[in-house]
């Protein structure tokens, strides 16, 4: 589940309509998911959750996602081409195996552009036949480039997809959510964040000599002469610029990093790049840009001035060689994984060459396939259900904010407004995109991945002046996610998660609430957590909480930041609890609201217990359950630094705040997950 500032995320056969609770009558807020039906059985176990995953032996008071997942961690083998593999993974395969069920169909049609360009990745004989020739003309400008022409082969690099310095896109105005505006944000490091290169322990050092392998077999490669000398001194200017970066939590600051500037002001506050010409060069034909990390491109254009050219031109070309890594010869894809796949996450194989066929094609296609997909795989009952239990969660946060007693009478009424105004998008969008000048060419993989990264981006700017796509999606139908998007005050739910244990319309309601309705109430909350709060009915920047009402809020914010900081997930490494701050209020808030949507759902009647659960007991299982997944110790580390989502245990651990679950499981003091009710933390 994913939270998006452009947006943010949690990581059919006919148009949907989108939800508002304002259009939402009461008694249709108030009823129920739809029954199971008598003759249809669940997919998992007899009422929707796995039984036999669960370890008895361990007090749901002490490890309650041992507990509830304990059996299935113990029996569970992470696949050889993953880094970790749980619920998410397993839906993913099977997303995966079935978009290739529509590929080789597609295949065969050679009118199909999806076809042609899955059939294009398959041949990996045409593919090593041809070499490097096919990127060949593009390493050759690099290796011309001098200083004055940097700025327009960085603006070329940009539209094909190489990632260099600084990156940027075309969003919504924070400040102003009815027009578009391009967005910059820093780049320049090849490892996934600044502490990577600054943050000594034994880890990272292993992480950085492997990465300086890495780029000298990258540079050998692409037949460059003194690659290893030519490596480190790629290595010693990528650690000066990470010395430059903003870190991760001021990174994720939506105040912070709003910085409107004119071209003019970023090439005063930045001087020694040629930063018109860069930004002309991407298309840009505005004049006020958004600049996020102001500090970091003053820094960042000072290193590329001093810097030496041929420094910054093997830079380009290892970036180049990477990108593309997946398009080029085994040899490349084989070296780009060894260090992005191998050493970063520890997953010791790559994907068969088919699985990467398909993400190559829903990557750069992926809504010409998801028209196929949803025909075939999003039945009708799915949606209508979920529209039910969105409207029961989006009607149980509204009664929330009425009972709140820290949130001031006029906050409330300006976030019951904010509320009002959700739109909710479900299964796959009601308009899809249109590939027609996307040219896919038969047996061309590599002109087919540039051509696919340049319509991307052109498509991108030319939102520029023009009125904002509440139409589009962020996310395709096959991707089993979900996510929020604060300028478009929308939460989004793509078809591929809308199944167990996530979802099953034929499942208890109450581990139907206690999945996909918690991960509802976290996508929801998200509009309410650090940042989203931040944001007005209208999807705009602003002030809107009284200074009491933030002050309430941060407060509690800081008891949840201080329950995460004490997690310590590998020996020496903790969670930061400021990081994955929004994240775990989304899982809080999340379950809360699902856990009273869920109770309304009931109409004042006691659940019935099955198997010897009671209804309590089964929502936080069906909890527990969405989160099953075991982790390489390498990704785990990776995460606990990059990912502001807080690992499965935790995530589970979160029942820990929420009164109901002590009552339902008897959790008692002295138990290792026990909180006393006033530490237990409660915002929404």
């Amino acid at each position: 589940m994913i939270r998006l500032k452009l947006s943010s995320p949690l990581l059919a056969t006919a148009a949907l309509g989108a939800l508002t609770l304002a259009a939402v009558p009461a008694t249709a807020r108030e009823q129920a998911a739809p029954a199971a039906q008598t003759d249809a059985k669940p997919e998992i176990g007899d009422f929707g959750f796995d039984l036999s995953g669960m370890d008895k032996s361990v007090q749901p008071g002490d490890d309650f996602y041992a507990y509830a997942n304990g059996t299935w961690a113990k029996n569970t083998q992470i696949p050889a081409d993953k880094s970790n593999y749980g619920m998410f993974t397993a839906l993913a395969d099977l997303s995966q195996k079935r978009t290739q069920e529509i590929l080789e169909a597609a295949k065969a049609d050679p009118n199909s552009m999806i076809g042609r360009a899955y059939a294009s990745y398959l041949d990996a004989p045409a593919v090593e036949a041809k070499g490097l020739a096919p990127i060949e003309p593009w390493l050759n400008k690099i290796r011309a480039v001098d200083k004055a022409g940097l700025a327009g082969l960085l603006a070329e690099a940009d539209r094909s997809g190489v990632q260099h310095f600084f990156g940027g896109y075309v969003g919504q105005d924070d400040k102003n959510p009815e027009v578009y505006i391009y967005t910059m944000f820093q780049g320049g490091i090849g490892m996934p964040d600044r502490d990577f290169y600054l943050k000594e322990n034994e880890r990272n050092a292993k992480l950085q000599a492997a990465y300086l392998k890495h780029l000298e077999n990258i540079l050998t490669l692409a037949g460059e002469k003194d690659a290893a000398g030519r490596a480190k001194a790629i290595y010693d200017f990528e650690k000066q610029v990470a010395t430059v970066h903003w870190d991760k939590n001021d990174s994720s600051d939506a105040t912070k990093v709003y910085n409107k500037m004119t071209i003019a002001e970023l090439a005063q506050a930045a001087p020694g790049f040629d930063w018109a010409t860069f930004i002309r060069g991407v298309g840009v034909n505005e004049d006020s840009i958004l600049v996020s990390q102001p500090s970091a491109f003053t820094g960042e254009a000072k290193l590329l001035a001093d810097a030496p050219i041929g420094v910054i031109r093997d830079m380009l070309v290892v970036r180049s060689l990477d990108g593309f890594s997946g398009v080029l010869p085994d040899a490349v894809a084989q070296e780009a994984f060894s260090f992005y796949g191998t050493a970063l996450s520890g997953t010791p194989e790559m994907q068969e060459r088919w699985k990467r066929a398909v993400d190559f094609t829903t990557g750069n296609m992926g809504e010409a396939v998801g028209k196929d997909y949803v025909a075939k795989y999003f039945p009708p009952e799915t949606k209508a259900a979920m529209d039910i239990l969105v409207k029961n969660v989006l009607a149980a946060l509204d009664t929330r904010i009425t009972n709140l007693t820290w949130m001031q009478p006029e906050t409330k009424v300006k976030a019951k407004k904010k509320l009002a105004n959700f739109t909710t998008k479900i299964g796959y969008p009601d308009r899809w995109k249109d590939y027609s000048t996307l040219e896919i060419k038969a047996g061309d993989l590599f002109g087919n991945a540039l051509r696919s990264n340049q319509f991307a981006h052109d498509d991108n700017i030319s939102r520029l002046g023009g009125p904002i796509r509440r139409w589009e999606w962020g996310m395709t139908p096959m991707t089993v996610n979900a996510y929020a998007n604060f300028g478009m005050n929308e939460i989004v739910f793509p078809a591929a998660i809308l199944q167990p244990p996530f979802f099953d319309p034929h499942a208890d309601d109450a581990i139907n609430y206690g999945g996909i309705g918690a991960v509802i109430g976290h996508e929801i909350s998200h509009h309410f957590d650090d940042q989203g709060a931040k944001y007005d009915e209208t999807g705009k920047l602003a002030d809107w909480w009284t200074p009491a009402d933030v002050a309430a809020f941060e407060a509690a914010g800081k008891a949840l930041v201080a329950q995460y900081d004490a997690y310590e997930v590998l020996p020496g490494e903790k969670l930061d609890g400021t990081f994955t701050l929004g994240e775990n209020i989304g899982d809080l808030a999340g379950l809360t609201i699902a856990y009273d949507a869920y109770k309304k759902s009931l109409g004042g009647k006691e659940a019935p217990v099955i198997d010897g659960l009671t209804g309590d007991q089964r929502f936080f299982l069906g909890w527990a359950q969405v989160w099953r997944r075991n982790y390489r110790e390498q990704n785990l580390s990776q995460r606990i630094t990059t990912d502001p989502h807080s690992p499965s245990i935790q995530r589970t651990w979160v029942s820990r705040n929420l009164d109901p679950w002590y009552k339902a499981y008897q959790i008692k003091q002295g138990q290792k997950l026990y909180l006393a009710p006033k530490d237990r933390v409660r915002i929404w």
